[in-house]
């Protein structure tokens, strides 16, 4: 495609090698990078977003597909910005081309929660009966879809929203050993504290005695001093 081709142009056009190495650093996985610095990124994304805005959304959602196929950390980037800049035109069964993404081309913390956050955290406000699907996510043998189930509900829960399916996210995923997971749930319900203190404190408190520490480091990052020394007592 035309638009992939002039995107990759860009791309190898602004690699800064030292940006990538420090990049590398930030995985405990291999990641596929050009090396290209966010901020450079988003103008590319921006600038070749304008060819593309005006073409049916589901022909934009083909080429987001082919640049994640690619595996690149920048391309995947464009394709997960372009899919939320036309999120307006969301449908309810998109939710079946989101899950196929994230079960088949994420393969990092950084990709799972821009798809998860910003992509499927719009999804779920905006077609509340999509909390069930998303919180079955839990079950799977990926661990991008685990941490998915609960960092998808970091914007509602920012806003105060679905406590309850938050609280069922953080319970079934509560003895997961990846971290990665821990820290997904942890930061899902840091998230949710800023609303709920006293509601999320409570349900920390209740089980301090078994949540993994890292999980409970990030679900009381925000709370008070007094709170998180509270928190933290075995």
């Amino acid at each position: 495609m035309k638009i992939i081709n002039e995107l990759k142009k860009d791309f190898k056009k602004n690699v800064d090698l030292k940006y990538k190495e420090g990049c590398e650093r930030l995985f405990k996985e291999e990641i596929k990078l050009y090396g290209v610095r966010t901020k450079k990124v988003k103008e590319i994304s921006s600038k070749h977003f304008k060819k593309v805005k005006t073409l049916d959304f589901y022909d934009v959602l083909k080429v987001c597909e082919k640049l994640l196929q690619s595996k690149y950390m920048e391309e995947s980037y464009v394709a997960f910005d372009w899919t939320h800049r036309l999120r307006k035109n969301f449908k309810r069964l998109d939710i079946k081309i989101f899950e196929k993404w994230m079960n088949k081309y994420v393969d990092n913390w950084a990709k799972c929660d821009f798809l998860g956050t910003r992509i499927m955290g719009y999804m779920i406000e905006t077609y509340p009966k999509l909390v069930k699907d998303v919180k079955s996510w839990h079950k799977s043998k990926n661990r991008w879809m685990k941490r998915a189930s609960a960092v998808s509900f970091v914007g509602p829960g920012r806003k105060g929203l679905y406590l309850k399916d938050i609280f069922e996210v953080a319970t079934k995923l509560m003895y997961d050993e990846d971290d990665l997971v821990q820290k997904g749930y942890g930061w899902m319900l840091k998230e949710a504290s800023k609303v709920h203190q006293k509601q999320v404190f409570n349900f920390v408190v209740k089980h301090r005695k078994t949540m993994p520490r890292t999980a409970l480091r990030y679900a009381i990052e925000k709370m008070p001093p007094k709170l998180r020394k509270e928190a933290m007592k075995k």
